[in-house]
């Protein structure tokens, strides 16, 4: 009973945070707002028994994420500058998905059934023969680590794609007014034309 309502509590706060991603313009509150969201993404998987899932998504939507789009917004404005429109499509879109998955969700089976198709197919495979197949402990290593190997290779493939795109955007030499090369040393010291104390032009 404490574990539902504990469900139903960050639920109902998942569903408050998107809520209000949505309908905030300040972007360091949207950042703000997505890592909060990330966070309790990771409580509920928790609460799911799925901590490696929960652990990921600590790691990557709660932090790495957060750094990257704070590093961002740094560089840009801190507002929207675009006015939100209603769009009577995409309203009508968001109601037909909606009703959709509420039709279809009382065909799902319970949550945790032995008897669900997920569970009848290949997990059984899984279970008995990670232990013999591969000697690990950890059900879960041995299936992204073995059966599903070639998959976790292709996902951090993509992840270090990702990282190398962004230390080669982030290393490129930008040269200020002037023509100073932020790669060398932290500050400017006394620039050409300017005043040494003040650091004004003094024309």
């Amino acid at each position: 009973m404490v574990i539902i309502i504990i469900d139903l509590v960050l639920l109902t706060l998942l569903c408050l945070t998107a809520f209000a991603i949505m309908l905030v313009r300040h972007l360091f509150a949207v950042v703000a707002l997505t890592g909060a969201f990330s966070l309790l993404s990771a409580g509920l998987l928790v609460t799911l028994d799925a901590v490696d899932v929960a652990f990921t998504e600590a790691a990557v939507g709660a932090g790495i994420s957060t750094v990257l789009m704070l590093g961002t917004l740094a560089l840009t404005k801190r507002r929207e500058a675009t006015k939100p429109k209603l769009s009577p499509i995409g309203l009508m879109i968001i109601f037909l998905t909606g009703a959709t998955l509420i039709y279809a969700t009382p065909d799902m089976p319970k949550f945790g059934a032995a008897d669900s198709p997920g569970l009848m197919h290949i997990v059984p495979d899984y279970i008995e023969g990670s232990k013999n197949d591969i000697a690990v402990p950890n059900i879960v290593t041995a299936i992204l680590a073995s059966y599903r190997g070639y998959d976790t290779l292709g996902e951090v493939a993509v992840i270090f794609t990702a990282g190398m795109g962004v230390i080669i955007l982030l290393g490129r030499r930008r040269e200020d007014e002037y023509g100073y090369s932020e790669d060398n040393a932290a500050f400017p010291l006394h620039p050409e034309g300017s005043d040494n104390t003040t650091g004004k032009d003094k024309s």
